[in-house]
């Protein structure tokens, strides 16, 4: 490389030398030389009169202050600077870009036949030359220019305050945004779309115009979107006693995003896969997540927009804090539990796996080479854990009053971390000194249990005891301000009341001591313990239960989250025993006394059918190999297979009970009908084991009348590689090849086939009619699931898939780095494997490293990668 990249770090923070008030943009559209002419108001903060403005890929035409020809400036390496300027003036900067060019996705490109933009962290930059930092806050005007014919809509943020047309067959559309925002927080779309429109009357009775803008023939799938942005915005006013504050609200579906949808003030930016739905083309999970997405985004109009970052380092502020509001959304609407375990898998598998990596930091990162990369699980789902810790400990209404109090100190500002934190401290009177360490430490936390019962002096105690091992970026750790959440049961099932000190005492124990010991009394015989209830706080849990405790809690627990845990961890310690055994070249064996516990829960008439669905699934092989130093893939893989095999076989009848009275005749998306065929599936993965799941597998998929059937059954098909596999993946081919969104599915299978000649048969699909290494979501579902999803063959002995991998990454850093530092992560954790597969992938990351032309995305993983 030319020049090593610089890290920046959160210490060295200073506010701007500048601040902006407004600034108005007038862009004329065209594919190649788009021109963007800015006008700014600057005031001057500092003595310095040196403006230093932030700008990448830009054609400088000119500068003027206060309407005069500037020529006081220099072109510098990420910019420009401007000297011997007046403390107010007026900055006039036209610059001209090339979107047809721009292959990376940020700042303004073509999506298809469409202009839009993706700000977010660093993109305005490549707009104009600007402050492109989030704590700079101005009100924008907004004019866009185009061809009428191919552009009818123009878009910006804000209201449509005028509208012309002009000669040469062009017209205009100007926007204004009456409320502050950073530069980030700018979007910009010029198409020609199908609109789907509604209104929603807020509670103080404003009427708002919604739009959704997609893809011409697509209207048909944009309803559920529609349906869920309306139950965001009242759901928001219900539960956050949070309003809309603009005249229009506009969704954008675009097919090439490097995100999955972006907030923009009042005209959302969304990858079209948080945005297309029906029967015929999404699954279940798919409008789940449209829901969840959809919401995300919504909520930050609050959490994010009204009130925003100071900096980059506090991106968790408005992540972690709208995650947490998105999943109490999807919660509210739906299954409580299932959601819940949703998110958990996530934290347990590739958070975890993140903590363990040399990518590990806090949910507030001290340093960073390239800000994309603080896009990250830990940032996103621990940073909402943190505040999901923080809604425990306080309690809804204390937190609703924190909330309350942090918008009446910070709305239209840059806020941090501690400001939230302080604004919950003060409304609540609950000290959070200690639980801000959340923040600023790194790593997974382990917390260790032992019991104790005391007969004579009928007393149970509980000796808890918490560390975290050193992290790649920290070596000292402090103990943090845990909530451990806990119930006692008798053995006939009835909740033991907990009392300390002659005192009823709630549910949450706070660990706030590296070991401290919890004594209930009038305990009249031993207990058995329902330990960190709901995922109460994002940590490792070590107690030594026993099977038979752990089955008494799958049947008897009051809490669903419980009892699938419950499963999980019994699960665990036989996936744990029999990947020793294969070790050791022995045979793999569960005993009955397992299939009889997960007999139990397919048999249970109480529990709602998602619940059993998410207790039948296995832990993933990513979780379960978070679970060691060093990872023995094949072994893993073995045993989790057999496994699926053994309950098959010894569950089929209840399987296929289940699988057939669970048949639905018509198609609804409502949670119940969801959860029917979440339970239907998950018998039709273990069927698929059995002597009828070819026959079974090949009937379901041609006699499906919905996606989420025919995914299912082609999911089965391809994990216990049967004979229709191949029937079955070239007729669905076939039937939506035109279709590159619905193909992502079918990618993505390709991608996790665990066949052995699976790359060949990649490399092969990289020449499919749907395919595109230009399009994010095409990479994602092939490569990314071949990466992330396919871990026997991805790390074949030969090293193919590692060869593989690098050639991806050496073309996706030229034209696309964030997705490539996306893709990248697998190899990152190469210390955890084997000596043979280490060097061989260290040869790969080696060779990145050596580029002339790394991106900073991948230059800050791969050096942390070899230098940890």
């Amino acid at each position: 490389m030319a020049q090593t990249p610089q890290a920046k770090y959160r210490k060295d923070y200073t506010p701007p030398s500048h601040t902006i008030s407004s600034i108005d943009l007038v862009f004329d559209l065209y594919d190649n030389n788009t021109k963007v002419t800015a006008v700014s108001k600057v005031t001057q903060l500092e003595q310095d009169n040196v403006l230093h403005l932030d700008g990448e890929h830009l054609k400088l035409t000119s500068i003027e202050v206060n309407e005069e020809k500037w020529t006081r400036f220099e072109q510098v390496e990420g910019g420009i600077v401007i000297s011997g300027l007046p403390q107010e003036f007026e900055l006039k900067v036209v610059t001209e870009i090339d979107p047809e060019a721009n292959t990376a996705l940020e700042g303004l490109y073509k999506s298809g036949g469409a202009f839009c933009t993706q700000c977010e962290a660093e993109g305005f930059r490549r707009i104009t030359y600007y402050l492109d930092r989030p704590d700079v806050l101005a009100k924008y005007t907004t004019k866009v220019i185009a061809d009428k014919t191919q552009y009818p809509y123009l878009l910006s943020n804000g209201n449509r305050i005028a509208e012309g047309v002009l000669e040469n067959g062009r017209h205009w559309v100007q926007w204004q945004d009456p409320h502050p925002k950073p530069a980030y927080l700018f979007a910009l779309v010029a198409g020609d779309f199908d609109v789907l429109r509604d209104k929603y009357v807020t509670k103080s009775g404003r009427n708002v115009e919604l739009e959704i803008f997609v893809d011409k023939g697509n209207l048909d799938r944009a309803s559920h979107a529609m349906t869920s942005l309306i139950n965001s915005m009242k759901w928001d006013e219900e539960r956050f006693d949070l309003e809309y504050d603009l005249d229009i609200y506009m969704i954008v579906a675009v097919d090439f995003f490097n995100m999955g949808a972006m907030e923009n003030k009042g005209l959302n930016i969304f990858n079209s896969k948080f945005v297309l739905a029906n029967e015929q083309t999404a699954t279940d999970t798919d409008y789940l997540g449209i829901e969840a997405v959809i919401g995300h985004e919504y909520f930050h109009n609050w959490t994010g927009n009204r009130v925003t970052c100071r900096d980059w380092f506090q991106l968790s502020l408005k992540e972690g804090l709208t995650v947490f509001r998105d999943q109490e959304f999807s919660s509210d609407l739906g299954s409580r539990a299932v959601n819940r375990i949703n998110n958990v898998r996530i934290i347990r598998g590739p958070q975890f796996a993140e903590d363990a990596s040399p990518m590990s930091h806090p949910i507030r990162p001290e340093k960073v080479i390239e800000m994309n990369n603080f896009y990250t699980l830990t940032v996103y789902e621990k940073g909402s854990e943190v505040i999901r810790m923080m809604h425990t400990l306080l309690g809804e209404e204390a937190f609703q009053k924190g909330m309350k109090l942090y918008f009446q100190r910070h709305d239209g500002t840059a806020a941090t971390c501690e400001d939230f934190v302080a604004a919950m401290e003060d409304a609540s009177g609950v000290d959070l000194k200690q639980f801000r360490l959340w923040y600023s430490q790194s790593g997974t936390p382990t917390v260790s249990i032992e019991s104790e019962y005391n007969s004579e002096k009928q007393t149970y105690s509980l000796v808890v005891s918490q560390s975290t091992e050193a992290t790649h970026d920290q070596q000292d750790k402090q103990p943090l301000h845990i909530p451990l959440d806990i119930e006692l049961y008798t053995n006939n099932g009835q909740v033991i009341e907990l009392q300390c000190n002659g005192v009823r005492v709630g549910n949450i124990l706070n660990v706030t001591e590296e070991k401290q010991t919890f004594v209930f009394e009038n305990v009249t015989e031993n207990p058995i313990p329902s330990l960190l209830r709901d995922f109460s706080a994002p940590v490792i849990l070590e107690y030594d239960y026993s099977d038979d405790e752990l089955a008494f809690l799958m049947t008897q627990a009051k809490n669903d989250f419980s009892r699938w845990d419950a499963g999980q961890t019994l699960l665990a310690k036989y996936i744990r025993s029999n990947v020793t055994a294969v070790q050791g070249n022995k045979d793999i064996t569960l005993p009955p006394s397992l299939i009889d516990a997960f007999r139990g829960v397919l048999l249970s008439e109480t529990l709602e059918p998602a619940l059993i669905a998410e207790v039948m699934t296995l832990p993933s092989h990513n979780e379960v190999s978070g679970w060691y130093n060093r990872v023995d893939v094949d072994a893993i893989a073995k045993v989790l297979k057999a496994i699926k095999v053994k309950l098959a076989n010894a569950l089929e009848d209840e399987f296929s009970s289940l699988y057939h009275t669970l048949q639905q005749a018509q198609y609804s998306i409502t949670h119940q009908a969801i959860g029917m065929r979440s339970l239907r599936n998950t018998a039709l993965s273990y069927l698929a084991y059995t002597d009828n799941g070819n026959q079974l597998i090949n009937s379901q998929y041609f006699s499906a009348n919905n996606m989420t059937d025919t995914i299912a059954a082609m999911s089965s098909a391809n994990s216990a590689q049967l004979e229709c596999r191949e029937t079955l993946m070239a007729d669905y081919s076939e039937k939506w090849k035109h279709d590159g969104l619905v193909m992502d599915k079918w990618f993505a299978l390709q991608g996790s086939n665990p066949a052995d000649n699976a790359l060949e048969v990649i490399k092969s699909t990289m020449d499919h009619e749907s395919f595109s290494l230009k399009n994010p979501n095409r990479i994602r579902n092939l490569i990314g699931s071949f990466l992330n999803m396919n871990p026997v063959q991805f790390h074949a002995k030969s090293g193919e898939g590692y060869l593989f991998a690098g050639k991806i990454l050496k073309e996706l850093n030229t034209s696309n780095p964030q997705v490539a530092s996306r893709l990248i992560d697998p190899l990152l954790k190469f210390r955890k494997y084997d000596e043979t597969r280490q060097s061989m992938i260290k040869v790969e990351l080696e060779k990145l490293r050596a580029m002339d032309n790394l991106a900073n995305d991948l230059f800050e993983k791969v050096s942390k990668a070899l230098d940890s």
